[in-house]
Order: C-alpha cells, then sequence, then structure tokens
C-alpha cells in the first residue's frame, strides 16, 4: 500500500498523503468428517488525509488533489453522520457509492466492527481542523451495529 500511494510536500508538510486503504480477507475452513464450515471476515485499514486546500498552499494538479480529498472527506462526513442517525431508528439512504471511499460498506455499517483512531494537533493553528476530527469521531462512535459471524 505505502508504494502505491501518493505523497507531494505542501506549506504545511514535507510528505502531505493521498487517503490509503488497505483490505484483507480472510478465510477459516474447518472439515469433520464429510461437513464443511468456512468463516470469512474482512479487514480495511484506512488512513485519511487531512486537508486545507488554503493552509497547504497547493497550486495546479495538488490543488486538483486536495479538492478531490476534500469531496471524499465530506461524503464520508455524510455516510457516517446518516449511519449514526439511522442508529435511532432513522431509516435515510446511505449514500455508500458516492466516493471510493465510503464504497467499503461492509466496514462502516451493517455486519462489522469499526474503530475510528484520531490524531489531532495541538496547535492552535490547527483548531479547526482538529475540531473537524473530532466531530467525525463523535459521529462515528453512534453507529451501532450488530455484527455476527460469516459462516457457511
Amino acid at each position: 500500500g505505502t508504494k502505491n500511494r501518493t505523497v507531494a510536500a505542501t506549506q504545511m508538510n514535507a510528505q502531505a498523503p493521498e487517503h490509503i486503504q488497505l483490505s484483507r480477507e480472510f478465510r477459516q475452513v474447518k472439515k469433520k468428517g464429510d461437513t464443511k464450515s468456512e468463516k470469512v471476515s474482512m479487514i480495511n485499514l484506512v488512513d485519511l488525509a487531512g486537508v486545507n486546500k488554503d493552509k497547504t498552499g497547493a497550486t495546479g494538479q495538488r490543488f486538483k488533489e486536495a479538492v478531490g480529498i476534500n469531496q471524499s472527506l465530506t461524503c464520508l462526513g455524510q455516510v457516517i453522520s446518516i449511519l449514526a442517525k439511522n442508529a435511532d431508528g432513522g431509516k435515510d439512504f446511505v449514500p455508500y457509492r458516492n466516493s471510493a471511499l465510503t464504497g467499503i460498506e461492509n466496514a462502516l455499517g451493517g455486519n462489522s466492527q469499526t474503530v475510528m483512531i484520531c490524531a489531532i494537533s495541538p496547535a492552535n493553528d490547527n483548531y479547526d481542523e482538529s475540531l473537524s476530527t473530532l466531530r467525525y469521531a463523535d459521529q462515528a462512535k453512534k453507529i451501532k451495529n450488530k455484527p455476527v459471524v460469516n459462516e457457511s
């Protein structure tokens, strides 16, 4: 994943990355006589790029990437918000397909366990970005899933 990740210098970071996602599927097969059972699980590790187009001084291709990153973060925020609302009994449509970032619906809702780890900055200059990150986490903790073992 790291080899395929795009990084570039900005005014905020010498190695500013794009989002990165790594997915792995695990299968456990058990045979007992003529009976065979299989359990399947998936792990998705996602490192979100944080971006503020104004503070980075991005231009040209870097600016287009920053716009794309902000769009995907907005889509993720919408999905998280709707899932949190649906946890309280709502039945709103969840727009998983609005972004490649949100297309891994088994990682956000339904039959999954989800953990979000946030990195924030103590610097006053990064207050808005840190607050936005904490809002994501606050919404994400409201999502209620009921995972069950995938066994056939």
